[in-house]
């Protein structure tokens, strides 16, 4: 008698069970779900999403006024006749995740979404409903599509979606995500291509309506920064700068003060002088000048003077964070020699390499450098963890007729196929001169790079390596209450010595980004007063690696300069430091230091 044939497995039957065994904390097959879903998933999880029910309370009424709402509504409102009846809902949310508007046409589709709450006024930010178009969009600072199974809670498993980031086009910043979502029967790379379409032409509408507004903002805050050497900001629509002299004096809290205090002033219309007690204790008086408008939110140029500065000395002085690019601090000798390095590679038009452990700021370095060399020219970001469809098509067409500055991230990911169609792009665009106006970055870990990129790398003549958090530690002091600052409202949550005591022990293997994430989690369950031990996340009391003293942290710091400069190798890096080979080792075991080499 003849065995009956068994079906094999789809490819949907594996993510559904993948699904389920990472929800019953059991090992998944990495090869059954796409990286960027998989992450997500572990977010989810760190969020404590609930997988088997959406549960979500009305946030706030949308704010259709605002820049984005009204400048992107002609764009979605075109892109509705065009779709003309096809079940597929048009989304468009805030920088948080909060939705603006919904169209959609087909009703059933449209019941379903209510259903899921998927509406205006509600946040589908993955941290209140796991993996989603949305939410994974904003989390990964990219384009995200999610089909099916690989949504986290499984009341979304029928539906497709894909998200897209929609950026500032003069700051860079995130302001809000153009989402589309259908049936998961109906979804397909199409509706991928549809979005990042749509993304574009509602990017292309910002500039269009703002960029003579930005322009001329820039051009007097440019004047007054020569006039004066004090202190100089200027605001505008998502538009925030600050000059050199503001970033030293001031900390991250007076600075946030400082804005919101100024933003207030201009959106009244009252010029003139203002006094300003700072979170720090000092006191200053602020000078508002608006620059052409007559609009709900004014733009305009700020002068500070401070009066007096804080008597009270803490018992134990906090090192002043200072911000040598913009949005970015710490104080660390390899940190700031990369950003030194970056910044004269981008003065010399070379195009570089941003080389690191996943999560150390590559992204961030490059949008900072060219924010303050170039902030007025067009950032651009294409991330080859998409290079499917259209993705070097598109990159092609950055590199040949694209301006400003354009990074082009994860090229580990690049098989070699993939690697070969850059190189030729990168060829063509070198062939027509075109480094001598596009600045352009790569990204990567070399670690995880699955085919030769040497080909590839040729044609970036510097590279910068970005040192792991646990190589520059210190630097906790600065960062944690900078992304304090950035979290919550302004100094409502400050951290003990005993939880930074613990944040300083961690390994932190996903270096800045992990700790972006542990204190997003701390701010969701504590969003005012002082961060214990207790508020931290059980991943914090891992205690890796003891605290060093200051000249302890000297001593590492130079055995991981001499290290990198002898490319890991510990004989010529002891004989550098005039050390015994003994010593070096036992000092790299002492410290925690990860090197590779001999």
């Amino acid at each position: 008698m003849a065995r009956a044939s068994v079906p094999l497995r789809t490819a949907k039957d594996q993510l559904a069970e993948a699904r389920d065994r990472f929800l019953a904390a059991e090992p998944v097959d990495p090869n059954a779900v796409r990286k960027p879903i998989l992450a997500s998933w572990w977010r989810s999880r760190q969020f404590h999403v609930a997988a088997d029910h959406i549960d979500l309370d009305y946030l706030r009424d949308p704010d259709l006024e605002s820049n984005l709402a009204r400048t992107a509504n002609p764009v979605l409102r075109n892109l509705h006749q065009q779709l003309d009846g096809q079940p597929i809902s048009i989304i468009l949310t805030d920088a948080n995740g909060l939705v603006l508007t919904r169209m959609t046409a087909d009703h059933d589709l449209e019941r379903a979404l209510d259903a899921i709450k998927l509406a205006p006024g509600f946040s589908y930010a993955e941290e209140r409903v796991g993996t989603n178009g949305i939410g994974t969009a904003l989390e990964a600072g990219g384009p995200a599509h999610v089909f099916g199974h690989e949504h986290y809670a499984e009341s979304l498993e029928r539906f497709g979606c894909a998200g897209v980031p929609i950026h500032d086009p003069v700051s860079g910043k995130t302001v809000g995500v153009i989402d589309l979502t259908c049936w998961r029967k109906d979804a397909d790379p199409l509706l991928v291509s549809l979005v990042k379409s749509t993304a574009d032409q509602i990017t292309q509408a910002l500039l269009a309506a703002g960029s003579n507004r930005d322009l001329q903002l820039l051009q007097e805050y440019v004047r007054a920064c020569r006039r004066t050497g004090g202190i100089v900001l200027a605001l505008g629509n998502d538009v925030v700068m600050l000059n050199d002299h503001a970033r030293r004096v001031l900390d991250p809290g007076d600075q946030s003060a400082l804005i919101g205090h100024a933003t207030e002033a201009l959106a009244r219309g009252n010029p003139g002088a203002v006094t300003v007690d700072l979170p720090s204790g000092a006191v200053a008086r602020m000078f508002c000048r608006p620059v052409a408008g007559n609009r709900p939110c004014a733009d305009g140029v700020v002068h500070v003077k401070i009066m007096s500065t804080p008597v009270v000395v803490p018992e134990v002085p906090a090192p002043r964070t200072v911000m040598h690019l913009p949005g970015l601090v710490g104080s660390g000798v390899l940190w700031l020699r990369a950003c030194r390095e970056a910044e004269t590679l981008y003065d010399a038009a070379d195009w570089m390499t941003l080389e690191g452990e996943t999560g150390v700021g590559k992204l961030a370095l490059a949008r900072a450098v060219h924010q303050r060399r170039n902030p007025a020219a067009p950032f651009h970001v294409l991330d080859a963890d998409d290079a499917g469809g259209d993705w070097l098509t598109k990159t092609r067409g950055e590199l040949l007729e694209g301006a400003g500055m354009l990074v082009i991230r994860h090229v580990d990911l690049l098989n070699a196929k993939q690697v070969h169609a850059l190189a030729s792009a990168l060829q063509e665009a070198r062939t027509a001169k075109r480094h001598k106006e596009l600045r352009v970055a790569v990204t990567l870990n070399r670690k995880q790079a699955g085919a030769d990129l040497t080909r590839l790398l040729r044609f970036f003549h510097g590279t910068v390596e970005l040192p792991p958090l646990r190589h520059h530690i210190e630097d906790l002091h600065e960062l944690v209450p900078f992304f304090l600052a950035r979290l919550s409202q302004q100094g409502r949550l400050t951290c003990s010595p005993e939880a930074m005591q613990l944040l300083l022990r961690h390994n932190w293997p996903g270096n800045t980004e992990q700790l972006w994430q542990v204190l997003k989690q701390v701010v969701q369950r504590r969003r005012a007063g002082v961060i214990m031990p207790r508020d931290l996340p059980p991943e914090c009391w891992t205690v890796s690696r003891r605290l060093l003293s200051p000249l302890e942290s000297i001593e590492r710091d130079a055995i991981v300069q001499s290290l990198q400069d002898h490319d890991g190798n510990k004989v010529r890096a002891a004989e550098a430091l005039g050390m015994s080979r003994a010593t070096i080792y036992r000092k790299i075991h002492e410290y925690g230091i990860v090197a590779s080499g001999s």
